[in-house]
């Protein structure tokens, strides 16, 4: 899982249309509507992932999303193994934080969290999705945040119905040797 945040912009006068030959053409005065804290889930094996958008991005967002992806998600699953940057809201802390002990433990005991490396991101395929749908989807103006909302709903039905997994093309000799400083010397 990973998380961006969004500024949404909306003209202040209408854009000129695409046509034969040239680009839609924006005027650089816009203004602003808001900001949204977007989550993305992606499960880079099955080619599945759920995005939400929602008005902030704290410790209860975070586990309120975590206890989505447990309870709706994957409701069925003894553990989820969850990749994750080292944000200070992604630990086990924050659902303690959103929920009563006994729900927050029992969360707890099915989540297993693995953070990347410090300036090891690039290893988190749910970042590179986020690009993904900045470039296919949210990379634009936008009227308001339930504009945006239902454009990035619409994506991710698409996106799931063709079920895109990633395609990892870094293998594990390279690892090896790019990422030897991480490996214990015996």
């Amino acid at each position: 899982m990973d998380e961006a945040s969004k500024q949404i912009v909306s003209d202040v006068n209408p854009a000129l249309p695409m046509s034969p030959g040239c680009v839609r053409r924006e005027d650089h005065h816009y203004q602003r509507q808001g900001v949204r804290a977007l989550f993305m889930f992606y499960n880079p094996l099955a080619g599945w992932r759920r995005v939400s958008s929602r008005a902030s991005r704290t410790r209860i967002d975070w586990g309120e999303e975590i206890a989505q992806l447990l309870e709706e998600d994957y409701p069925h699953a003894q553990r989820v193994t969850l990749v994750c940057d080292n944000l200070n809201t992604h630990d086990i802390a924050s659902l303690y934080c959103a929920f009563d002990a006994e729900r927050a433990h029992r969360l707890a005991r099915r989540l297993r969290i693995v953070h990347t490396p410090v300036n090891g991101s690039w290893l988190n395929m749910a970042e590179m999705e986020l690009s993904v749908l900045t470039r296919q989807c949210i990379g634009r103006r936008f009227d308001s945040a339930k504009q945006m909302t239902a454009e990035i709903d619409a994506w991710q039905r698409r996106r799931n119905r063709i079920a895109t997994p990633a395609r990892w093309r870094f293998k594990t000799r390279a690892a090896r040797i790019k990422l030897q400083h991480l490996y214990p010397h015996t």
